[in-house]
């Protein structure tokens, strides 16, 4: 029998002190419950979410200070240790095997994840399989490379990440070395059913490699785009025997189980069940939280529109505080975010003071958005103001028809006029923010991202995107669930509402889908031409089998698609920060590249028009 656990971690970039406390809280925590060996994630001395800075040689020095400042502490434990190793001037991923106040050896990661959102071959290289070598720690001639431990009477060896997910894994000679038990230290990122993916994964090794299995995720918002669940998953023999709570508040995620290496005799855990509604929930909610808490803000600041994007992030703000405090207390929570005045108050109260919606009415606003918002602020006890910007639209507009000498029309100057209301918008609640010292939320979606749908520097003003990984069905839909399931009341006559920008004069009547195209065609084409990387015709001919649409307007709506895509990229690049939810997303920084200047597929869609 042997006591194993997993301590999934809440750190931070170059956060040297915050990081240390976490991991040897982990250690201490592990210690009073007798645990044989920890699991820590991946890079967690240094953090996974470095960047460039990795390639700074005084970072790993200042590791592996940390590391030799850490070893006295695992009296009587075995812990793995996350951190950047120079070998003969190449830079590595590895991970530390620490023994009762001794290091054994320093195992380097061998498959570098350089998909997605990882670009890990940046700044490391894949260490190769069944090589060692020896590295000088401090005078002492330590193991490094592809190696296997002897750990409490156990045969033990690592995989790192990436390492598990690839066909040809270090696993795979393991099982022909008669190792017992494998750890995998990872920083995983969230996207929807991933941790049901994980899951199958670990049992699915734990029964091949006829090994126990143990895979400790990083957890929270690390750096800022990236959400980690904090899974910590225990496999043996094809089953899943224990599991952590995740997307937990905490800083430390400690699993703790007792394990016969030879036998199975463990119970089966209940299998984890996938829910996109609440999985968006609680990822956006811890996310906004260490987000906030990171950057060192004091609140959100949300231009309320009475639509479905600007109450969507309203109303995970409260998720963020309703579900915090219900897990950590009102106290841990406050100390946590920073702000001290909030220990002693309600939960209600905290979104008050944390969340500041204004509402900006313009010439062509209507009652009914201003009903909407101000509904929604008032039911979830935000704080509320509104203001009026046509002075300043009309001021603009002056100034311009002054130089133009003559009168803006909507009939030659539609496209103009509308963009002056957002920016109009901009201005003002930039201020508010700058002065709460609280984070401007830019309330776009995806599908707004996808075909330029937003205007720079007016509705995409803010420092933090936290829907731009998500389609505008998916948000209208979450907010259906979100007044169902969670008691939202105040949506209700959001969600009655067609979603419209409100920026032609009333008599218009406006809506996204007039200006665009259905939602629902949207996405479907989104998938094929930017997740799967299909051409406009490739996409006509999935489209048209799929959809009931007349064939040329299908290829109006594809056509259009690809003509915003790409004359759009260069406000994608000015994107705020948002972030990575689904398995795929639109941020050039993180997921989806695409020059700013192209042809932007002309041929492709001459030849699409052409097509009987």
């Amino acid at each position: 029998m042997i006591k194993l656990a997993g301590a999934a971690l809440n750190q931070t970039p170059l956060d040297w002190e915050g990081n240390m406390v976490n991991i040897l809280e982990a250690i201490r925590a592990a210690q009073i419950k007798e645990v044989d060996i920890l699991n820590l994630p991946e890079l967690c001395i240094t953090g996974y979410g470095c960047q460039d800075v990795f390639l700074a040689k005084w970072v790993a020095e200042k590791a592996l200070e940390k590391l030799q400042a850490i070893i006295p502490h695992t009296e009587n434990i075995t812990v793995s240790l996350g951190l950047p190793i120079w070998y003969e001037g190449v830079l590595y991923n590895g991970v530390a095997c620490v023994s009762d106040r001794k290091l054994l050896g320093i195992t380097a990661k061998q498959n570098l994840a350089n998909d997605g959102v990882y670009y890990e071959t940046r700044w490391f290289s894949p260490w190769k399989s069944g090589q060692q070598a020896v590295l000088d720690f401090n005078g002492e001639n330590i193991r490094f490379g592809d190696l296997i431990y002897e750990v409490c009477g156990v045969r033990m060896a690592f995989e790192i990440c990436e390492d598990a997910w690839v066909e040809n894994r270090p696993a795979c000679r393991f099982v022909t070395q008669n190792v017992q038990l494998v750890l995998n230290p990872s920083a995983s990122h969230f996207t929807f059913g991933k941790t049901g993916v994980r899951e199958r994964l670990m049992a699915d090794s734990s029964r091949k490699f006829d090994c126990t299995y143990l895979f400790t995720n990083m957890l929270g918002n690390e750096a800022g785009r990236m959400i980690y669940e904090g899974d910590v998953i225990l496999a043996q023999k094809g089953k899943i025997i224990k599991r952590n709570k995740w997307l937990s508040f905490d800083n430390v995620s400690l699993l703790t189980a007792e394990v016969n290496i030879d036998t199975d005799q463990n119970k089966e855990a209940e299998e984890y069940q996938s829910n996109r509604n609440e999985e968006f929930a609680q990822a956006v909610a811890l996310g906004l939280f260490d987000y906030m808490r990171k950057s060192k803000s004091k609140g959100f600041v949300v231009s309320l529109s009475g639509g479905a994007d600007s109450a969507c992030c309203a109303v995970l703000i409260c998720e963020m505080v309703k579900r915090g405090v219900k897990e950590l207390g009102v106290e841990e929570f406050a100390r946590k975010a920073g702000r001290d005045e909030w220990a002693h108050l309600s939960a209600d109260e905290i979104i008050t003071e944390a969340l500041t919606c204004i509402y900006q009415a313009a010439d062509n606003s209507s009652d009914d958005t201003f009903a909407a918002a101000r509904g929604l602020a008032l039911s979830v006890n935000a704080s509320f103001s509104n203001w009026d910007i046509s002075a300043e639209v009309s001021g603009i507009n002056n100034k311009v028809e002054k130089v133009l000498g003559r009168k803006l029309t909507w009939a030659q100057d539609d496209i103009a006029l509308q963009n002056v209301q957002a920016r109009m918008r901009s201005p003002g609640i930039w201020m508010l923010a700058n002065i709460k010292n609280a984070l401007l939320i830019t309330t776009s979606n995806r599908s707004e991202g996808d075909v330029g749908y937003a205007t720079m520097d007016g509705d995409m003003s803010g420092s933090l995107a936290p829907l731009a990984g998500v389609d505008k069905p998916f948000v209208r839909q979450w907010l259906l669930w979100a007044e169902e399931e969670l008691g939202y009341e105040g949506l209700k006559q959001i969600n009655k509402l067609a979603p419209t920008a409100e920026l032609r004069p009333p008599g218009d009547h406006q809506t996204d889908e007039d200006d665009l195209m259905p939602y629902d065609v949207l996405v479907e084409i989104e998938r094929l031409a930017v997740f799967k990387r299909h051409s406009p015709m490739e996409v006509f001919d999935v489209l048209k089998r799929n959809l009931t649409l007349p064939p040329e307007l299908l290829k109006e709506f594809i056509s259009r698609f690809y003509r915003l895509w790409s004359v759009n990229q260069w406000k994608r690049e000015r994107m705020a920060p948002s972030f990575h939810l689904d398995d795929f997303n639109i941020d050039p920084k993180t997921w989806c590249r695409f020059p700013i200047l192209s042809r932007a597929f002309q041929q492709e869609i001459d030849e699409l028009k052409m097509e009987n």
